[in-house]
């Protein structure tokens, strides 16, 4: 699609008075500072407190994936507890730089970190099972369990306009055995609820299929739940528009689909509504793109005033993490900025990086801090002499503010 250059936007200033005990008016007027971000003018380098977060010997020791969801719905709780989704999961023991035999894959997992700070003694992984027959957290619940269909987990959030009810997209993935370098594909798209303080593992989950694609007729289907956005003023977005942003993947090129529903009815898809290049639609077939060759998985949360990030990994699985910004969580998105390449850390010929995505419930504000994935086309090979290289790596980047300062 044709990008089209986003003009900067005047930042909103705000007069703060205060009034005397009496309540007649201050004769002392504060001078008033607001920052802004200039999206061109950043650095990035590698955070080595989170990246050394992911790095273990015992138990859970690399996953994908790696979505960060604050439980309390707020972005803004520094505070909060969030929980951690990983698609295909390692499980095993490293002694020193050696993978001990046994080691098993599990579709997926989780983890819980209390507080958003990389505290090794904060963060417990969480597989379903024990020891010598570990299970993924969440598969598919149907009539004929099959071992060859299981869940890969997408974005999420907790809905503060739900009880603070959970809700976690996940595709449903079936071997084909082609022996391609690929050899899967999605055969179901998911919505998984899992009620206000349900604990893990999480018996009480509902499971919901999203009826926006037909996976038999060949046509290309749309993968919802690649990065969420709830743009609420409940979720702590002062901009919020009381909507709840959910970005889907369309075909081989990658394309952006933006959906969007009351977040209160997120289970209720007669009521969503999907971006057609001119308004909102709820015939999701006229859904128009917002970008192309995103990644399989991403990101869109508030930058600064009247601008909003989306951040991803060009095309999956080239190296340039990059981001767009546009005036709305739905664009129009600006041109492609180059946050960050992941060759500056993965030189190494038998990986390669995929599915960046940034976590504006870890980042500090005026930064954003990114995670991407590692992995190889010979996995089972390499793990054995690398097992530290199916984990999350992240990289911090940090954005000139600009601060004006006016005098009433």
């Amino acid at each position: 699609m044709k990008f089209h250059f986003i003009k900067s936007y005047v930042l909103l200033l705000f007069l703060l008075a205060l009034a005397s005990c009496g309540g007649s008016p201050s004769d002392k007027e504060k001078d008033v500072q607001t920052a802004g971000i200039n999206e061109r003018k950043f650095t990035a380098e590698p955070a080595q407190d989170w990246n050394s977060l992911f790095l273990r010997k015992s138990g859970w020791f690399g996953g994908d994936g790696i979505f960060a969801l604050p439980l309390s719905g707020k972005d803004s709780e520094k505070n909060d507890s969030l929980l951690f989704l990983f698609s295909d999961t390692m499980i095993g023991e490293i002694h020193g730089d050696t993978l001990q035999p046994g080691f098993v894959m599990v579709n997926n997992s989780v983890a819980l970190l209390k507080g958003a700070a990389p505290d090794s003694s904060s963060i417990s992984f969480r597989m379903a099972g024990e020891k010598g027959s570990y299970k993924a957290v969440f598969t598919p619940k149907t009539n004929k369990p099959d071992k060859d269909t299981y869940f890969w987990l997408g974005d999420g959030f907790a809905s503060p306009e739900a009880n603070k009810d959970l809700f976690i997209f996940a595709y449903q993935i079936t071997n084909t055995h082609d022996k391609s370098p690929f050899p899967f594909k999605e055969t179901g798209n998911m919505l998984i609820r899992i009620p206000a303080g349900n604990q893990f593992p999480y018996a009480d989950q509902q499971q919901m299929t999203l009826p926006f694609n037909n996976y038999k007729n060949g046509d290309e289907t749309i993968s919802f739940g690649a990065g969420v956005f709830n743009n609420s003023k409940s979720a702590g977005e002062a901009e919020g528009d009381g909507f709840v942003y959910v970005y889907g993947t369309k075909g081989k090129s990658k394309k952006l689909v933006a959906a969007r529903v009351n977040p209160a009815e997120i289970a209720l898809f007669d009521r969503w509504e999907f971006w057609n290049g001119n308004g909102w639609t709820k015939d999701v077939k006229s859904a128009e793109a917002v970008s192309d060759s995103v990644s399989n998985e991403l990101s869109v949360s508030r930058l600064a005033t009247g601008k909003y990030a989306l951040v991803y990994q060009l095309g999956s699985l080239l190296p340039e993490i990059c981001m767009q910004v546009g005036p709305s969580p739905a664009g129009p998105f600006g041109e492609r900025i180059v946050l960050y390449k992941t060759t500056n850390d993965i030189q190494d010929p038998d990986l390669f990086t995929y599915n960046a995505k940034a976590h504006p419930a870890l980042s500090a504000p005026g930064e954003l801090l990114i995670s991407y994935n590692v992995n190889s086309f010979r996995f089972f090979e390499v793990l054995p002499k690398k097992p530290d290289l199916y984990r999350p790596r992240f990289v911090r980047v940090k954005f000139d503010q600009q601060t004006s300062q006016t005098s009433h």
